[in-house]
């Protein structure tokens, strides 16, 4: 696994690029539960500079420990949603490590229905988070600072145009992951491919590693996502055999210098 360390905003000015028709160009970079009882954010890591390498270790750090704002936001808006009758399925980054790929992320995205975004102006005026200026749709979690996106089914993932594969209904399109409602790998597949962005394209290329995925999940796909469903799996096969070329010379030169 590759872990890309930097700033998560630069990483994703390049990363949510779209690409262009026809590529499906992979540029690789747990879903961890954390106590229930931990309601008190941790410490704000002070802003990242060029000599804080050691603050971004600990926020990778916090994040794959299940302990940092992220996660502890992700589980206070779901409990939210759950105790004031929000349908809802965990999208994004999140969802991609509650299908077995590992991988740091910023924000959560939650998935619902058109007929909760009243419920969510509500829950926003009443204080439980604060609307992004400028970004219809995104809020910030008061305790945490975490920022978390809305996507609403009947809309269209990427640029927004229409096409072949939205938003699904939450309720029909998920499965329940540790106490949580997160939509299922088909549907996560399926959006991402229609995103058309690198790093959509990148998590699908380990999405299909991390499940063991082959040429039979392209029955489960629109037949439109198929040839980068493909490409993807072919990207896949591609770096393994890098990796194994790569192991099998190293391994070649260590026996000739040992026998010499």
């Amino acid at each position: 696994m590759v872990v890309v360390l930097g700033h998560f905003d630069d990483q994703k000015e390049v990363l949510d690029r779209p690409v262009p028709q026809g590529i499906a160009s992979a540029m690789i970079p747990t879903f961890l539960d954390i106590p229930q009882s931990m309601s008190k954010a941790p410490p704000l890591i002070s802003p990242r500079g060029a000599g804080q390498f050691t603050d971004r270790l600990q926020e990778i750090s916090m994040f794959f420990d299940g302990t940092d704002r992220v996660h502890q936001a992700m589980r206070r808006i779901a409990d939210l949603f759950d105790a004031v009758g929000i349908r809802y399925a965990i999208a994004g980054g999140m969802a991609v490590n509650a299908h077995r790929h590992v991988r740091t992320t910023k924000d959560v995205d939650f998935l619902v229905g058109a007929d909760s975004l009243a419920a969510l102006r509500k829950l926003a005026s009443a204080g439980e988070f604060d609307p992004v200026p400028g970004r219809p749709r995104r809020y910030i979690d008061r305790p945490t600072g975490v920022t978390f996106g809305i996507l609403v089914a009947g809309s269209f993932p990427g640029s927004g145009d229409a096409g072949p594969v939205a938003f699904p209904d939450p309720a029909v399109a998920s499965e329940l992951i540790d106490n949580l409602r997160v939509i299922d790998l088909r549907t996560l597949v399926q959006l991402k491919l229609a995103a058309r962005r690198f790093q959509d394209f990148a998590d699908v290329v380990s999405l299909i590693r991390a499940n063991h995925l082959d040429e039979t999940f392209l029955d489960k796909l629109h037949p439109s996502l198929r040839p980068d469903f493909t490409e993807c799996l072919e990207e896949m096969r591609r770096e393994d055999e890098y990796e194994a070329r790569h192991d099998r010379a190293a391994e070649e030169r260590d026996s000739g210098s040992t026998s010499t």
